[in-house]
């Protein structure tokens, strides 16, 4: 028996049937499904923190992306209204602070504006090199920032991995529908 692919627009492929599911219905993509979406998506949760000579700034993070290994590159994206983007954009250094399952309350204070968000109770210093890092992150990234692109209302920024600091072994924290979560692993 032969089987074919019923949807005229995908490839035939011996041993493949696509039937389409009268349940999907596609929908043009607005910013509420965008958003309803990529809800669903779990992402990593980091706190990416810079100084750019007025003072340091930091914002959480869901949009750390792994770009090359040669070099080690990474890649996040931060809204042009941002109030940490004048610092990003002039910033020639920024520190990658990744954050543990249980410090959602640290994501949480780094992701609500109007906030001095290095005040206590933020345990922070600088490194030597003068970047700010957050004591309390299980780990780091120290990276050189390489380029800036500017894309619709958000700039990416592709960044050099310069230095690393493992500080303890960590389960990561997560952002999964709207809200901050951890892998639940088998013991």
């Amino acid at each position: 028996m032969s089987v074919h692919a019923i949807n005229p627009a995908l490839p035939s492929r011996p041993g493949l049937t696509v039937v389409p599911d009268p349940d999907d219905v596609e929908r043009t993509v607005d910013a509420d499904i965008f958003r309803s979406v990529f809800r669903r998506h779990a992402a990593g949760v980091v706190v990416i923190t810079a100084d750019a000579g007025n003072g340091p700034v930091g914002f959480t993070a869901t949009s750390l992306v792994s770009v090359s290994l040669l070099p080690p590159l990474v890649s996040f994206s931060i809204a042009t209204t941002a109030s940490s983007w004048p610092t990003v954009h002039r910033a020639d250094s920024l520190v990658i602070n990744f954050l543990d399952a249980g410090q959602h309350e640290i994501a949480g204070r780094f992701a609500t504006s109007g906030v001095d968000r290095f005040a206590e109770p933020t345990r922070w210093s600088r490194l030597r090199t003068g970047e700010p890092v957050l004591d309390e992150a299980p780990s780091y990234l120290r990276a050189l920032v390489e380029h800036r692109f500017a894309v619709a209302d958000h700039h990416i920024v592709v960044a050099r991995l310069a230095t690393h600091a493992e500080r303890r072994e960590h389960e990561p924290l997560l952002y999964h529908d709207g809200r901050y979560a951890t892998t639940d692993r088998p013991s």
